[in-house]
């Protein structure tokens, strides 16, 4: 079984006992999140697809960690002008496993 999930403004395919790494969701450490927001859920042959989400259809999540992600370098130039702009972003994210879909 198989679901697809909505959350962060990213859509993820999961099953059970994945492992994803999503944009950074409120709660602690070990603590279990429900994500209302599925968009199709499968079975084998069958699939199942919301407008715009499955009624009655739910993903429960644990959180394993809380971090940021590594740094990336923003750098901008014009040529010839002699501007250069050097910026760092460290993205915070959230790693979850997935419990259970219910469908």
């Amino acid at each position: 079984m198989y679901a697809v999930i909505k959350t962060g403004g990213k859509q993820y395919r999961v099953s059970q006992n994945d492992v994803i790494k999503v944009e950074k969701l409120p709660g602690e450490v070990g603590s279990t999140l429900e994500i209302p927001s599925v968009l199709a859920v499968g079975y084998g042959e069958s699939l199942r697809v919301g407008s715009p989400t499955v009624e009655g259809a739910s993903v429960v999540a644990e959180i394993l960690g809380q971090d940021r992600d590594k740094k990336i370098i923003v750098f901008k130039k014009k040529r010839r002008k002699g501007y250069t702009k050097r910026q760092g972003h460290r993205q915070s994210f959230t790693n979850i496993k997935i419990r259970e879909i219910k469908a």
